[in-house]
């Protein structure tokens, strides 16, 4: 166990030094404030706190982790070495950043809770957070500093043995809509046919009726595909539905209909299923109930995992909702149009409060990379160099993995062309070196 002397025991502290020595680095953690423990203590120790007690492994504390509500935090930003870090304590201590103070800034979101310019959804997008700015997005810096922080601690613990962590990897399938044509009712149907007619669309009414009448695969029908893939994947895939009522901004199917029921029962036989929260339901508690009700009936279980619709996030009243409702897990952080490290870490992290200030049971899964953000990229070879890069950065830490797809990513749309091929080069990352 590490043991850590500080002057204070904040709420902050523990959380951050339990994400950093015990998730990342598989290493228990206790605090004191007693000198005496601190020394008779035989193993691994450091102390945090403003003034070293002696010759002991010692970082100097920033006064982030022992306040409380939000203040005007000043930050400066140095490379160091391979990376980028920030609150400098100098070249006396062990490191010659606060990594427990700047992982905790970044993985509270606490700037996402500071004044901020939101896109046309309510989104807080990459380019308002500091990593964009200051270019290091594309690491998982917290996960980084904290392989960092165990090669200086080896350094002064010699015959103390790490655990040793092995990269993973968790598939995202977000399902906004399991058919383009088909179980969408009478009127929905007319109303494309219309559409289509309009428009002058003549393939797309030409494969609808195909579908309708039985002659035609329906688009985003890829479920056989992805079934197949994950019966030869040793990584459980995790597929997002969305049962939500019709509305402007979701245009799923009927969670009536005993055939989407089927596909979900089916999907669910073989891989993980969670609930892709509607759009609406984001800020209404009852209809959000409603939806996580309706997704156990269908399962027989508890839900465990949810996704909110448009990967948007309101903190910390999206996070309290599911909280209520006894939702274990989330997987909306990140973003939409970036590839990158939304909180700083490819690592599961437990939501903290910063109104409350307390450490909830929410686990945060974060996604590196959604589908979208790799059309930027306009040849085969440019996507296959981007993915490879990020998989990489996962790599170096042995963090896991988490890419969203969609069941239509795999439709034989020409804007997916090669996306299968892409989908493979995940699936085999753990097997390349």
């Amino acid at each position: 166990m590490l043991l850590v002397y500080t002057h204070k025991i904040s709420p902050r502290l523990k959380y951050v030094f339990k994400h950093i020595c015990t998730r990342v680095l598989g290493v228990k953690v206790g605090f004191t404030t007693k000198i005496e423990e601190f020394i008779a203590h035989d193993s691994l120790k450091m102390s945090y706190t403003k003034q070293q007690l002696g010759n002991e492994f010692f970082i100097k504390s920033n006064d982030i982790l022992f306040e409380q509500g939000l203040s005007d935090i000043d930050i400066h930003i140095h490379t160091w070495e391979n990376t980028k870090c920030f609150f400098s304590i100098g070249d006396k201590c062990a490191l010659p950043y606060d990594i427990f103070s700047a992982s905790f800034y970044l993985l509270s979101r606490y700037e996402e809770y500071l004044p901020h310019v939101k896109d046309e959804y309510g989104r807080f997008v990459a380019t308002e957070s500091i990593a964009y700015k200051e270019g290091f997005l594309h690491q998982p810096v917290v996960d980084i500093w904290a392989y960092k922080f165990r090669k200086a601690l080896q350094k002064q613990f010699p015959d103390f043995k790490f655990p040793e962590r092995t990269y993973q990897l968790k598939p995202i399938i977000d399902v906004p809509s399991a058919y383009t044509y088909k179980l969408k009712g009478i009127m929905r149907t007319l109303g494309g046919t219309f559409k289509d007619l309009f428009k002058f669309r003549l393939k797309s009414l030409y494969t609808r009726f195909g579908v309708l009448l039985g002659f035609r695969h329906d688009p985003y029908d890829t479920f056989k595909y992805l079934i197949n893939r994950q019966k030869t994947s040793h990584f459980k895939f995790l597929f997002f539905f969305l049962i939500g009522d019709y509305s402007t901004y979701d245009k799923g199917i009927n969670p009536n209909k005993k055939k989407f029921v089927s596909l979900i029962k089916h999907v669910n036989d073989y891989s993980h299923v969670g609930l892709k929260i509607s759009f609406f339901a984001l800020e209404d508690d009852v209809l959000l109930k409603k939806e996580k009700v309706r997704m156990e009936e269908i399962l027989n279980t508890n839900l465990k995992a949810s996704r909110q619709s448009f990967s948007k996030l309101n903190l910390p009243e999206t996070y309290r909702n599911l909280i209520a409702l006894e939702i274990k897990e989330d997987y909306t952080m990140g973003y939409v149009n970036h590839i990158g490290f939304r909180a700083g870490s490819c690592t599961p992290f437990l939501f903290y409060d910063l109104d409350y200030e307390v450490q909830t049971p929410l686990k945060i899964v974060p996604y590196h990379l959604m589908d979208y953000a790799l059309l930027k990229h306009k040849s085969l070879l440019d996507k296959k160099k981007v993915l490879n890069e990020i998989m990489h950065q996962v790599k170096q830490v042995n963090g896991e993995f988490v890419p969203v797809f969609h069941n239509y990513t795999f439709s034989d749309d020409t804007r997916w062309d090669g996306f299968k091929e892409l989908f493979n080069l995940v699936l085999n990352s753990p097997d390349e070196v």
